[in-house]
């Protein structure tokens, strides 16, 4: 059996990663590979903050054979701001599948938490991976975390073929700009805690993700009168994260040529053949007072016309399966891709899963 170090990630090891992260796509009713170039850590550093990469190694010739990441996020949690861990970007190699790879990774993970404690970490599994589930979730071992599941997540994938005329709203819909992120800034906290895992933004915060692809100008705000009422953006994240489709499942390789056949007719995109990449761009930090359903549609609105005047074929969207905003952007043709949040746990830990109410969940896909 080839042997196998588990360590912290070099810089030396990215390209290794990257190889990695290229040959083993995800499985599900479409199996795409995420990508990572030119930098992984990138990727890496939107799923919040002292981002931690784990990787496995052989030891014959320093191949990186598996990486998972560990961050940090403050969030809301039943309203008030608590420091939440992140668990994503887990891969494997096919040849060292196993439990035993992934409980040396854990093992390591385990010391990270000892030195640096948060309450839980939330991680999500893509629908149609069973293999992942049977791992972290059926059959987990004594020194894994206990995943507790949370809710079910929806990302729709709407077809930003073409643009469409505006939404009646009595809220007025314009761009950001920089004089007004301090109100910006204490509106996503006044109605981002009605969710869980809301992120706690500041200024500064928003500032930066201009270097990661989120413009402040990119960001819509409904008002009425002189009160927001409402902000969506549009997160592009191409210059680091790429999506490519590897295949289809059985039935849905099927529908393929059906669909792609009369996507002109219907005016909707065709759907990418495998090795395409997706160009696709992310409908983030959506937050709407009072869950107003026409404020939202208006935001929905403006950011996938902006998708669609910049060329992207599809505007992702994830909402929790419970937000009462979801069947807005359902109303959009799409392709949908489920998953499910979980919170994990280590058995001496405050059981934080139980503390939960019935909030919905929100959590940008674009920091997945």
């Amino acid at each position: 059996m080839m042997h196998v170090d588990v360590d912290f990630a070099m810089p030396g090891d990215d390209a290794s990663i990257r190889r990695l992260v290229k040959r083993q796509p995800v499985p599900g009713r479409v199996t795409v590979a995420f990508e990572r170039e030119p930098d992984f850590s990138l990727g890496c550093a939107v799923t919040g903050d002292d981002c931690r990469i784990l990787v496995a190694r052989t030891a014959e010739d320093s191949e990186v054979v598996g990486v998972a990441c560990r961050s940090v996020r403050n969030v809301f949690l039943n309203g008030s701001e608590q420091r939440l861990g992140y668990l994503g970007q887990l891969r494997v190699d096919e040849r060292f599948r196993g439990r035993w790879l992934v409980s040396r990774g854990f093992s390591l993970l385990r010391q990270l938490h000892d030195d640096d404690p948060v309450p839980a970490y939330l991680a999500s599994i893509i629908g149609g991976n069973p293999e992942a589930t049977e791992v972290l979730v059926g059959k987990r071992r004594k020194m894994f975390p206990h995943f507790h599941a949370i809710a079910d997540y929806c990302t729709l994938a709407l077809d930003a073929h073409r643009t469409k005329g505006p939404l009646a709203c009595d809220a007025r819909v314009s761009p950001a700009s920089s004089a007004e992120l301090a109100e910006l800034v204490d509106f996503l906290r006044t109605y981002g805690r009605h969710r869980q895992f809301f992120p706690v933004w500041t200024e500064l915060a928003l500032r930066n993700l201009a270097a990661l692809g989120l413009q402040i100008e990119d960001l819509r705000i409904a008002r009425r009168g002189k009160k927001i009422v409402g902000v969506t953006g549009l997160w592009d994240q191409s210059a680091y994260k790429q999506t490519v489709v590897r295949g289809y499942s059985s039935w849905f390789k099927a529908v393929v040529p059906l669909w792609n056949s009369s996507a002109g007719w219907f005016g909707r995109s065709a759907l990418p053949r495998p090795g395409d990449k997706l160009r696709s761009a992310y409908a983030a930090l959506i937050c709407v007072a009072h869950d107003d359903a026409a404020v939202f549609g208006s935001l929905l609105r403006e950011v996938y016309n902006l998708a669609s005047l910049r060329r992207f074929s599809y505007l992702l969207v994830g909402l929790d399966a419970r937000d009462p905003l979801l069947p807005v952007a359902q109303s959009y043709a799409h392709v949908f891709y489920p998953s499910r949040f979980y919170l994990a746990e280590w058995s001496d830990g405050g059981h934080l899963h139980e503390q939960l109410d019935r909030r919905p969940v929100y959590v940008d896909a674009a920091t997945l």
